[in-house]
């Protein structure tokens, strides 16, 4: 039994020894197989620098400049409305109108108070004037005087009392007409006709301005390099089918600290929007472009690949060997890649012969000519041996007659 054990554990070893020994011949002629093999030739370009007026895309956000909510000043029963929902209103346009009757009773109330006490001040004034030359022939006493006079000071109180609450009750009949503070479009009505309305009753209705209007979209704190002179700068609106509108707009207002969730800084930019073609919350594309050119690595478009995890190029390292560098690109300047990042001023990129290179292994750098004679013969020596097997086969169907 231990002898059958020994041979199978021999036998286990020296198919292990065996497997090993075959795997390093193959790497060994491998190895050797590739040594052999010339590298492949490609044509490098060497990445340039260019003025480009740099532009930033974002998602944005239609917004208005005032968005306000009115709201009932007073309490009472919502007795009509002067407008149709979605109309476009003008600031101090009447909205609606809150029941004013018991409004009106008040002010009049007051009116009357206030006439009656301006008509005891007007006695009382007259008096005091007689007591002041009686008094002065020691015809009355100080005291008699000084009474008439406080009651005349009192009646002067009375009368700014009164003058007060009649200026209060009109304020109040004046709030049974609600109306629009800024120009805009009015929105649904939130409290229909004959309810009773109150401040603590929510807006009844929303009025939201549209000219100008806004649009806000957040911009990477990378992107906000573009910071010199970052205001002012033309902004362009998307539609998200596609369409352009059709008046730019100047972006005037970025936020003063960087959102630390998202690393971005909110952007706003101002249209003009006369037409009420936008409206607010819709959602756009908003391109920024820079005020002035700045020097820009640009890369040709044949030089640039793409995998799943995105573009990228061969550039030829310090060794000469090539190395698969991923870029970012904003956009194209002719036949160029615009670089935002990846590549700088002076390096060298592979723009020919893309489809032998094998990162990290040799390669054979020639001129375009050179490299447009290696396929014109590549493309001669095909044809050859193409024309020789359809001779070859040509040959053995005649043979076959």
């Amino acid at each position: 039994m231990k002898k059958n054990i020994l041979i199978l554990i021999g036998v286990i070893i020296a198919a292990i020894a065996v497997r090993y020994g075959i795997s390093a011949f193959n790497g060994y002629m491998t190895g050797k197989k590739q040594a052999k093999q010339t590298a492949p030739s490609v044509t490098v370009t060497p990445v340039r620098e260019t003025d480009i007026i740099r532009s930033f895309e974002a998602p944005g956000r239609v917004t208005s400049k005032y968005r306000v909510d009115v709201l009932a000043r007073i309490s009472g029963y919502l007795q009509k409305s002067y407008f149709k929902e979605g109309d476009f209103v003008k600031a101090g346009q009447t909205l609606f109108l809150i029941e004013p009757t018991e409004y009106a009773n008040a002010s009049n109330v007051a009116k009357a108070d206030v006439a009656n006490t301006k008509a005891q001040l007007a006695y009382a004034e007259k008096q005091l004037a007689r007591a002041e030359e009686l008094v002065k022939k020691d015809y009355i006493a100080k005291s008699q005087y000084d009474s008439m006079l406080s009651q005349r000071d009192a009646l002067k109180a009375q009368l700014a009392a009164s003058q007060a609450r009649y200026n209060d009750s009109v304020r109040n009949l004046n709030y049974t007409n609600v109306k629009a503070p800024v120009d805009g479009l009015v929105g649904i009505i939130s409290v229909t006709l004959g309810n009773y309305v109150s401040p603590s009753s929510g807006a009844l209705t929303t009025i939201n301005s549209t000219n100008p209007i806004y649009v806000t979209f957040p911009m990477d704190s990378e992107d906000f390099a573009m910071r010199s002179n970052n205001t002012n700068r033309k902004a362009e609106l998307i539609f998200p089918n596609g369409d352009k509108y059709p008046k730019t707009g100047i972006q005037d207002f970025h936020d003063n600290k960087i959102d630390q969730s998202t690393g971005t800084v909110t952007m706003r930019a101002t249209f003009d929007n006369t037409d009420n073609y936008l409206l607010h919350g819709e959602f756009v594309t908003i391109k920024l472009y820079a005020n002035k050119p700045v020097k820009t690595p640009v890369v040709p478009q044949i030089a640039v690949l793409e995998n799943q995890e995105g573009k990228f190029v061969y550039k030829i390292d310090e060794k000469g060997l090539p190395v698969l560098t991923y870029i970012k690109v904003s956009g194209q300047e002719g036949s160029d890649w615009i670089v935002t990042k990846g590549l700088n001023a002076g390096d060298k990129v592979i723009t020919d012969g893309l489809q032998k290179v094998i990162p990290g292994r040799p390669v054979k750098i020639v001129s375009q000519e050179e490299m447009d004679k290696q396929k014109q013969n590549n493309i001669t020596t095909s044809n050859k041996e193409s024309n020789n097997g359809i001779k070859k086969l040509l040959s053995k169907f005649n043979k076959g007659k």
